[in-house]
């Protein structure tokens, strides 16, 4: 892939209309894992899963169907057919799957005649346009590839999504939207108003024309942020996140939940899983209410062991070097 530099033009409406998503997007975790299986690549962490993945999708019964409908809608390379990566996912998988299957045929059909003039295309794939059975079935497989390949790791994956979304959160907070994307990655420059990102799949322009960004943090996605091949599609910009060891979780009886409580405990390895939570979303992550969530976050505070910060109407929360190092000392 000849490299290049991809410009994204904002106006002052898209900087009004930035945000990361609120989770790990499930199809473009899907694509992105689909790339590290073929080029073998990602370091330990990942060659462990992919040696575990497959095994299981060969034990499921799917390897078969994930090589040969899978894998070539969706070749290491500069392009793939968006209609893999509908913006719907981010309300959740079974979402994102019925997106897929609801694609227009005519929009099958154009991105798939720039899948086989750029990459090829598989004989048993051409009536993926014409043949909702076969649609289904793709969607299915990839429903099947999530829940197999994706399932047991899925907690690591939410882990360093939530990590680096907490990290946004922060920059948001501390500086505005434009120190966010300042923070971004060194491979990516703000230069107002653009965000200059290094492009691997090659040069081109982005211009937002105030529909804003959604930014979303990529576990599996390794080498270089990724977006829509589609300029009309709702914009977006995929990124890789560091992947971080996490503290585990405090059980009965352990050093940690006997010195400040279970809940409280709990309530601490929930900062540091969800770095930049707001004190409701920590309460959901705890299970308790949002008044207790919010006097455990107070005592923790004056102990040193997170720090909040007030942005507009909601307290955000992370754990400090003390509070990671006690939750590190205890696992």
């Amino acid at each position: 892939m000849a490299g290049g530099i991809l410009r994204i033009i904002f106006t002052a409406d898209d900087l009004a209309r930035v945000r990361v998503a609120a989770r790990a997007d499930p199809m473009w975790e899907m694509v992105a894992s689909l790339h590290r299986f073929q080029a073998g690549d990602g370091g330990a962490v990942i060659a462990g899963w992919r040696r575990r993945a497959r095994a299981r999708l060969a034990e499921a019964g799917l390897l078969r169907d994930v090589r040969r409908l899978l894998a070539p809608l969706a070749p290491r390379a500069a392009y793939f057919p968006d209609f893999l990566t509908p913006s719907e996912a981010l309300l959740g998988t079974d979402e994102g799957i019925q997106a897929i299957i609801d694609t227009p045929r005519t929009r099958v059909q154009r991105e798939l005649d720039l899948l086989r003039a750029r990459h090829g295309l598989p004989a048993h794939l051409e009536s993926l346009a014409r043949d909702a059975t076969a649609m289904r079935r793709v969607a299915t497989v990839a429903a099947g590839y999530l829940q197999v390949a994706l399932g047991e790791h899925w907690s690591e994956v939410e882990r360093a999504v939530s990590q680096d979304r907490g990290t946004r959160v922060r920059h948001l907070a501390d500086g505005g939207v434009e120190a966010m994307l300042t923070g971004l990655s060194p491979g990516m420059r703000w230069r107002a108003p653009v965000l200059e990102i290094d492009y691997p799949a090659g040069g081109r322009e982005l211009r937002l024309r105030g529909r804003g960004l959604t930014l979303i943090p990529s576990y599996f996605c390794r080498t270089a942020p990724v977006t829509l091949a589609d300029p009309s599609l709702p914009p977006v910009l995929v990124y890789p996140v560091p992947r971080k060891g996490v503290p585990g979780r405090a059980r009965a009886g352990d050093a940690l939940g006997e010195l400040l409580g279970r809940t409280r405990a709990e309530v601490l390895r929930c900062v540091a899983l969800a770095p930049g939570c707001s004190t409701t979303e920590l309460a959901r992550r705890a299970g308790v209410p949002a008044s207790s969530a919010s006097e455990h976050a107070r005592v923790l505070r004056q102990a040193g062991l997170i720090a909040s910060t007030r942005h507009a109407n909601l307290m955000l929360h992370q754990v400090t070097e003390s509070g990671d190092g006690l939750l590190r000392g205890a696992r």
